[in-house]
């Protein structure tokens, strides 16, 4: 463990065995090291005018499909939570699993920003991978992509019971 005296007075860091860097003081304090994120908080409100609505369908696993009217800045993840569509998210969108896998329709997935490096890493570990693969906490609804169709894919990297139902959090 390293001390940084200098920069705050006993702070030790240490590399868990997941990679994460952790910084806590002798009081137990823990010291955050990225910004905070919502959880989900933005996605359980409805929209407030019809110019916010972005309507998005799932593919389920089965082949039905589920139509949803989300509202721009909704996240793809935590709005299947909502609506109780099995998008698991055990990381709870901090881009440290797979099990959010969802493929994006081509018209659609030409119009999402570029994965961040982060993405690409949890992607790699997906199963059944293709090439409109994205992670679904890391695509963010805006108004150009009213009409997008997500499918779950046939398997995921499920850290749950098989057969758990995903609870909004």
């Amino acid at each position: 463990m390293l001390v940084l005296s200098r920069i705050w007075r006993s702070v030790e860091l240490s590399l868990l065995k997941s990679h994460y860097l952790v910084a806590t003081s002798r009081t137990r304090r823990v010291l955050s090291l990225t910004a905070a994120r919502h959880h989900g908080d933005f996605e359980y409100q409805d929209p407030k005018s019809e110019d916010e609505v972005v309507n998005i369908t799932y593919v389920l696993r089965d082949g039905t499909k589920k139509h949803i009217r989300g509202k721009v800045g909704d996240n793809v993840m935590y709005l299947s939570h909502r609506y109780n569509i099995e998008l698991e998210g055990a990381c709870e969108a901090s881009c440290a699993c797979s099990t959010c896998h969802v493929y994006v329709e081509q018209a659609y997935y030409d119009k999402l920003d570029e994965p961040k490096e982060e993405e690409d890493d949890m992607l790699d570990q997906a199963p059944a991978l293709r090439h409109n693969s994205r992670l679904g906490c890391q695509i963010t609804l805006r108004k150009d992509l009213d009409g997008i169709t997500v499918s779950l894919p046939p398997i995921t990297r499920n850290f749950y019971v098989d057969g758990h139902v995903p609870q909004p959090h």
